[in-house]
């Protein structure tokens, strides 16, 4: 999947990741990049479509699926992050309301279009959606939900020609993880390597050094193999 002439709608575009792709896949040509922001985006670039989308609004992820008339890649990166403590049920629903529902969401209403267009998903998600970062504990949860989703409608998507891709980073340089002292990668330098990631067909993305140094492990290892063997039970039931 390149991104010449297609559309791309990325969730979470005001900043981060999510405003380095918009800006990445115009310098790649796309014909379209449908910007969804909470609050109101302006772009001096005439491709950018924004749209106003909190992924936790059922009546503005309506909306944007009626504004889309025609869809090549979506691209879920909208996601919140914290530190509440697993004691705190209401920071969990918050962070599984975002990270899990707000794709699944989305992914829904736009679904019909991806289909037609034999299109792709790209759900950015989290190292910590393989292994938890016990600070973080009701981030790690919805992101490691949001891996199994993503799994899931790869193995059940397939049939109608849809891909559906998950991107694992390590640290980025965002407000999310600013304050925090360690090494990270640049928005701009990710958002390069999960369209390169996305046009080599990689189902895994690991875009920047840290988690890359999982890659080759995790392509050739049990997780992946038993993944691979639990998709093959869709087929078998769709050819029973």
């Amino acid at each position: 999947m390149t991104l010449a002439d297609k559309t791309v709608l990325v969730t979470g575009a005001s900043r981060g990741i999510g405003k380095a792709l918009v800006d990445e896949a115009l310098s790649r040509g796309a014909k379209r990049v449908y910007a969804g922001t909470r609050q109101a985006l302006t772009h001096a670039d005439e491709r950018v479509t924004p749209l106003t989308l909190d992924v936790t609004d059922a009546g503005q992820i309506a909306a944007a699926s009626e504004t889309v008339g025609s869809l090549d890649v979506l691209i879920n990166n909208a996601g919140v992050y914290g530190y509440e403590d697993l004691a705190d049920r209401a920071g969990l629903e918050r962070h599984l309301g975002v990270n899990l529902f707000g794709p699944y969401g989305v992914i829904q209403a736009l679904l019909p279009r991806l289909v037609e267009s034999k299109g792709a998903i790209v759900n950015v998600l989290s190292m910590a959606a393989v292994a938890a970062v016990p600070i973080s504990p009701a981030y790690s949860i919805s992101k490691a939900a949001a891996f199994s989703l993503t799994q899931s409608l790869r193995a059940t998507l397939a049939g109608q020609g849809v891909d559906v891709h998950a991107v694992l980073p390590g640290p980025v340089d965002t407000d999310m993880v600013r304050d925090l002292d360690i090494p990270k990668a640049s928005p701009q330098s990710v958002a390069r390597a999960i369209l390169d990631g996305l046009a080599k067909g990689e189902d895994e993305i690991f875009p920047d050094p840290f988690s890359q140094a999982l890659a080759d492990s995790w392509n050739s290892g049990a997780v992946k193999a038993l993944e691979r063997e639990n998709a093959a039970l869709v087929s078998a039931a769709q050819n029973q």
